[in-house]
């Protein structure tokens, strides 16, 4: 945990040539945000924010509410709609458990049982939260 929170620090708190950001928005983690955000988007958020966000729960699954308290500033109604809003709780309730869990589970069970499990939850998380979004979209 230790170490997913220094890496987090790290890629919140500096940019691509590494110097310190003032705006979090110019960070390497919001880079990455950038780049997943497409792939949240059928799921129904797929704001860089929320990307952001969903990263930072691999941590643990609390970073994910404090990242978006943090990046909106009390205006997440604003950026997500409910049904966005539902779509992304119930992809942060399935998707993979913090890097503790994980962790454990490599420890156990070895690497590759640690990856399938971790990739396994997150495209189960992904598919229902997809399913979430089209159903709600539809009524």
């Amino acid at each position: 945990i230790f170490l997913a929170t220094i890496i987090i620090w790290f890629l919140q708190s500096f940019d691509t040539r590494l110097n310190v950001v003032t705006d979090s928005a110019d960070s390497l983690l919001a880079l990455i945000g950038q780049w997943i955000a497409p792939v949240f988007a059928p799921a129904g958020f797929g704001s860089v924010e929320a990307s952001t966000a969903v990263i930072t729960g691999l941590m643990a699954k609390e970073s994910v509410v404090s990242t978006l308290e943090v990046l909106f500033g009390g205006t997440i109604g604003s950026i997500l709609s409910p049904l966005s809003a539902g779509s992304l709780l119930v992809f942060s309730l399935l998707y993979t458990p913090c890097v503790a869990a994980v962790a454990s589970v490599r420890r156990e069970l070895g690497g590759k049982w640690a990856a399938g499990l971790a990739l396994w939850q997150c495209l189960i998380a992904w598919v229902v939260a997809f399913v979430i979004h089209g159903i709600g979209a539809l009524l």
